[in-house]
């Protein structure tokens, strides 16, 4: 018996939990060279367009982040692995 797919509404809760905690303790294994690190490590380079954060390892762009007043585009493809600290009732 298969199970038709559900749309993404249904992991809403799944990830509003996942995306309530402290960004910068969350670490990174980074696309290029593989170092973990937390983000709060990585080298920002905020620009009037965006921010972009790069490996302290290898100075691969890690994550692009570009804000406007209503919306955020947030670019992981630096980022192998985006480890993130759970709260205690997770």
């Amino acid at each position: 018996m298969t199970t038709a797919p559900l749309d993404g509404n249904a992991t809403a809760g799944m990830l509003s939990d996942v995306f309530t905690f402290e960004v910068t303790m969350a670490r990174t294994t980074c696309a290029g060279c593989g170092a973990t690190a937390a983000v709060a490590e990585l080298r920002a380079y905020p620009r009037a367009a965006g921010t972009v954060l790069r490996c302290a390892s290898c100075d691969a762009v890690q994550v692009r982040l570009v804000r406007s007043p209503d919306r955020a585009w947030l670019d992981l493809a630096g980022v192998k692995v985006l480890e993130m600290p759970m709260t205690d009732g997770a």
